[in-house]
């Protein structure tokens, strides 16, 4: 039979280990006096930028509703419109009426009359759908045209108002533009001085 030896536990393995782990330990420590200082100074940092950041809100819809010369735009707007409409109207008035006569008329006339009153009536339908595309396009290039002049001086009215008063952000609160949080300072009634009224 053999005889069992005990084993013999390596002592310098456990030191050595021993040794790197304190060694690690007073690494992270070091490391760590290093950058929290770093980390430190950095946060103060952001927080005194944030600090000098200023933030207000208007709802520039309000505002531009609001605006004299949004009133007499959408007055002239209107009055083309209404134009249009009445244009619209006598043209489909018209084609009512000649619709009426051919129908009434089309047991007495040749099938090749009845035709081209047809394509008459068609083409007088066309020309009615093409007015109402064109008074569309009309109606729309007037409003862009006279509303772009409008929203250039509430535009210039809010950055003039913001940039007096130390504001570095303007969010604009119309709705469906996004804002979730509007605890700033509201510059519509200022913006309203600025414009006069």
């Amino acid at each position: 039979m053999k005889k069992e030896r005990p084993i013999k536990k390596p002592e310098k393995k456990q030191k050595r280990k021993k040794t790197t782990n304190t060694i690690k330990t007073i690494n992270i420590m070091k490391i760590n006096k290093l950058i929290l200082p770093i980390m430190a100074i950095t946060l103060m940092s952001s927080l005194t930028t944030f600090a000098q950041t200023s933030i207000a809100h208007i709802n520039t819809q309000v505002l531009i509703e609001a605006m004299p010369e949004m009133q007499s735009a959408r007055a002239e707007i209107e009055k083309l419109a209404k134009s249009y409409e009445n244009d619209i109207q006598t043209m489909a008035a018209e084609l009512q009426n000649k619709v009426k006569l051919y129908d009434s008329e089309a047991q007495s006339k040749t099938e090749e009359e009845n035709r081209k009153r047809i394509e008459e009536v068609q083409g007088m339908e066309q020309s009615i759908r093409q007015f109402q595309g064109q008074a569309q396009q009309d109606i729309a290039q007037k409003e862009n045209e006279l509303l772009e002049p409008i929203l250039k001086k509430a535009k210039d009215a809010v950055i003039k108002v913001a940039k007096s008063q130390g504001y570095t952000y303007v969010l604009d609160t119309t709705p469906g533009s996004g804002v979730i949080l509007a605890d700033g300072k509201d510059l519509l009634i200022d913006v309203k001085k600025e414009l006069g009224f």
